[in-house]
């Protein structure tokens, strides 16, 4: 039995490890971000003889993303700050007092001595926590709008991805963008996106060198009892 424990001990962290599932790095062409491919419309035969043609004719005003499948341009401009802080402070005393006590005029006596004494307890705790927290990102990227809902809000996605030496780094956005909001240029603000969802990170060498190993793992998750 006094062999088993620390047996038990030691194959626990291996257990962890073999259950332990591999981290979801995530990998381009996303179908929850690809573009929305639209069928390919029928060429209608050419007439000839005309001076202008439908195929030749170039728009007065700026064309901005209206159907599925065109293109928008969201510059990122996300900047938020964070601060919290808390405090605990609890303090408990008691104290209780035992006379020579008696019942129908007799004491209670143990081995001739009288029951007396006194009896106090105190408990007093105090904890802080503070955490600060500051995030920027700033850049563009060009999305396009997979959807056109009733009310006329366009719901548009898109990812980009960048290849380093030492890996690759992905920026992720999707969204609902008004027709209003969308400027001259066919560009929006990210701030004027509605139900954003913005996602920066990367794979590769570098973004695992961040990451603590399964044995830190296992003694800062939940099966570690102390």
């Amino acid at each position: 039995m006094k062999t088993g424990i620390p047996a038990i001990i030691l194959t626990l962290p291996l257990l962890v490890a073999c259950t332990a599932t591999p981290s979801n790095y995530p990998e381009p062409n996303d179908p929850r971000y690809a573009p929305v491919m639209t069928p390919t419309p029928v060429t209608p035969v050419q007439q000839t003889g005309l001076i202008y043609t439908r195929n030749s004719a170039v728009d007065l005003y700026q064309r901005r993303a209206h159907r599925v499948g065109d293109v928008l341009t969201i510059s990122l401009n996300e900047a938020t700050t964070a601060r919290k802080s808390s405090g605990t402070s609890f303090t408990k005393e008691n104290a209780t007092a035992l006379g020579n006590n008696n019942v129908l005029g007799t004491g209670f006596m143990n081995s001739g001595l009288a029951l007396n004494g006194d009896i106090a307890s105190s408990v007093d705790f105090q904890g802080s926590g503070e955490a600060d927290q500051s995030n920027q990102l700033v850049g563009s990227i060009t999305v396009t709008v997979s959807n056109v809902l009733p009310n006329g809000l366009l719901e548009v996605r898109g990812e980009k991805w960048l290849q380093l030496n030492r890996g690759n780094e992905f920026i992720r956005i999707s969204g609902l963008v008004r027709k209003e909001d969308i400027a001259p240029d066919n560009s929006i603000l990210s701030t004027r996106v509605a139900d954003v969802r913005i996602a920066y990170s990367g794979t590769g060498t570098l973004a695992e060198s961040g990451e603590a190993g399964w044995v830190t793992k296992f003694f800062a998750s939940e099966f570690w009892p102390f």
